[in-house]
């Protein structure tokens, strides 16, 4: 499916899961550390899978704000929160895979309406569209 790009960004990561990664503009620069679950020394750098992670949190909220601001969802408060939580490990089929948990939580705002504005940020999120039938994301409202 074509996408009208309105913005793009480059990153450059050398050294793989214990190396550096950086945006081109310099925007973002990261030391990465293996994760000692999966067989790393841990250590004080990120990793790809909190990088997603807070990607995934930002862009689902702002996309529950896109939805809000075309009306007939509930507006989205100032202390609304998404908490992303990616996993990773080894897949039946071979290689690795992710799975991901959304928990959004909207203050003040009532059960029904909620649930229905985090289904709707989930069709126009640009990340839940990347990994629509892709990668199992489980939704839920605090």
């Amino acid at each position: 499916m074509p996408v009208n790009v309105l913005y793009s960004t480059s990153a450059r990561a050398t050294g793989g899961r214990d190396g550096h990664s950086a945006t081109l503009d310099g925007a973002v620069d990261v030391k990465l550390s293996t994760p000692k679950e999966l067989g790393g020394a841990g250590g004080d750098g990120v990793n790809p899978e909190q990088l997603f992670a807070t990607g995934y949190a930002a862009c689902f909220l702002g996309a529950m704000k896109f939805v809000a601001s075309q009306g007939g969802s509930a507006k989205v408060p100032a202390d609304a929160t998404v908490t992303s939580t990616v996993g990773i490990g080894p897949r039946s089929e071979g290689g690795f895979g992710l799975e991901i948990a959304l928990e959004v939580s909207l203050p003040g705002v009532d059960r029904a309406a909620g649930e229905d504005l985090i289904a709707k940020a989930h069709q126009v999120c640009p990340y839940s569209n990347a990994t629509r039938n892709n990668i199992d994301v489980k939704l839920s409202l605090a």
